[in-house]
């Protein structure tokens, strides 16, 4: 079984389920407003030349990550996708 990994830790075009938030406060309550729930489906889609921030798409909409931030979410089911594939397949839905 996979361990989980931080969300920050995956490369372009890889996608995870979020399993755990790990942050508190405003910042945890920010991140469920994002769409960052429990199985919810995440890919990486491009990080910044100094990686950070990264452009997530979660639940339909690309989203702007801090390092920071990205760190205090634990993915499970890590696996290699193209991000390209994952942009079409959403926009159909």
């Amino acid at each position: 079984m996979n361990q989980p990994v931080p969300l920050s830790s995956l490369e372009e075009g890889q996608e995870a389920l979020v399993g755990t938030l790990c942050a508190a406060g405003s910042i945890r309550r920010r991140l469920r407003d994002l769409g960052l729930t429990d199985g919810a489906r995440v890919v990486c889609l491009q990080k910044s030349p100094c990686g950070d921030p990264t452009a997530y798409l979660i639940r339909g909409a690309v989203i702007a990550l801090r390092r920071q931030d990205a760190s205090t979410i634990l993915m499970k089911g890590v696996k290699a996708h193209g991000a390209d594939d994952a942009i079409h397949r959403n926009s159909r839905a």
